[in-house]
């Protein structure tokens, strides 16, 4: 079945998540993604390492569909074959700052030198703009700086998400854009750069928090599990684990007042409306902690599905993977990969598509597993990339 970026040649030079899960995500829907990393493998390779060679987790989720080669592009040699790879490509990913890009020779200039329609998808940590512009940062710095670290945990203890949700939100976005910036090159010919950031995905999502701060100066602080929007809607324990349960909105409010038989909180003041539930959410919090208290995670779900709430138990990464939910679409690929000892599941492409589905085609490739497959096509014979290797230039 052919893919929407079918014909679609990606450049990925990316590093860590943002940029290579952009590129991923391009893969999945057909592009051809060219993986370069350096000659020893790049730090993303080895990180969360599951395999007997050390290859990671976060690798393999990144780098599915894609063709691997290794590359010196700081080497005059490396920068010729930068330049051919690019005169056959439409698009180039980087996720490095501005000077970084100047040194490998994949600026925007030095690649419009090359091919005047190209598309260029970079992101930093802070953008190319401002004061920050030439800082570092990962996805945590951005949490801290966006104020999702002060929101999030107890107020004496600022607590960042362990799943890094800026990084995978910019690569979204980052994957995005380049759709749109190949849409438009479809209509006038021109390429462009698509640029992301860590604080603007960052800012992106916290932005309501930020919006309220600004208006109201309501200077929230963190609240642990519970909203400070809504309630209930916090974690609670029951006699074999937890759920986590969510009512937003007067209605949801009313059916859980019902379900725990309280009928004199819909004529309490403080529970008037979401704003109020969430300002006073401790006390409701505590009215449904003991409602599940002497009963099993089961019981407390099946009252709360039957009232229309919405509610799941709270699951280890173990029970993650063995849920029916997320087995019964196919949420996860299981996937083998040299040095395994047994396929690992590999996150499915997570929008579908009902004509042209994305899919996992390829495993990831080992560390440079095609580099002399990608040199050849661009005209280098045996011997001068057997003497490209003596100099390590791939």
């Amino acid at each position: 079945m052919s893919g929407v970026l079918d014909g679609i040649r990606v450049l990925d030079f990316g590093r860590y998540i943002a940029g290579p899960h952009c590129a991923a995500l391009l893969a999945d829907y057909g592009a051809e993604v060219i993986r370069l990393e350096k000659i020893d493998g790049n730090e993303d390779r080895f990180l969360f390492p599951i395999t007997e060679n050390g290859e990671g987790a976060a690798f393999l989720q990144h780098a599915r569909n894609k063709l691997g080669m290794t590359l010196n592009p700081t080497k005059p040699e490396g920068r010729e074959i930068v330049k051919k790879l690019v005169a056959t490509a439409d698009v180039v990913v980087a996720n490095v700052p501005v000077n970084v890009l100047k040194t490998m020779g994949i600026d925007y200039e030095s690649l419009k030198a090359i091919k005047s329609d190209i598309i260029l998808t970079t992101s930093s940590a802070f953008g190319s703009i401002g004061p920050y512009s030439e800082k570092v940062g990962f996805d945590g710095v951005a949490q801290a700086i966006s104020g999702n670290l002060h929101l999030s945990g107890f107020p004496d203890r600022p607590m960042k998400n362990f799943n890094p949700y800026v990084d995978f939100t910019t690569a979204i976005l980052c994957a995005y854009g380049t759709v749109l910036a190949i849409l438009e090159r479809n209509k006038t010919g021109k390429g462009q750069i698509v640029e992301g950031s860590l604080l603007a995905s960052a800012v992106n999502v916290a932005n309501a928090s930020l919006m309220e701060q600004s208006v109201l100066q309501s200077n929230r602080e963190a609240t642990g599990n519970r909203s400070p929007y809504a309630s209930p809607s916090d974690a609670f324990q029951t006699t074999d684990g937890w759920v986590f349960v969510q009512a937003i909105g007067q209605g949801l409010f009313e059916r859980w007042v019902t379900l725990v038989d309280q009928p004199q909180l819909l004529e309490d003041p403080r529970f008037k409306d979401d704003l109020g539930r969430g300002i006073n959410g401790e006390a409701i919090s505590e009215i449904m902690a003991a409602w599940c208290k002497d009963k099993s995670n089961a019981e407390v779900l099946t009252a709360l599905e039957k009232a229309r709430l919405p509610a799941g138990e709270i699951l280890t990464p173990q029970e993650c993977l063995d849920h029916p939910q997320v087995k019964a679409p196919n949420l996860l690929q299981y996937t083998d990969f040299p040095g395994l000892s047994k396929p690992a599941p590999m996150s499915s492409p997570p929008i579908k598509l009902s004509e042209t589905p994305g899919e996992i085609k390829r495993r990831p490739p080992t560390l440079g597993e095609h580099t002399d497959e990608i040199l050849l096509t661009l005209g280098y014979s045996g011997n001068e990339i057997a003497e490209l290797r003596k100099k390590r230039i791939v």
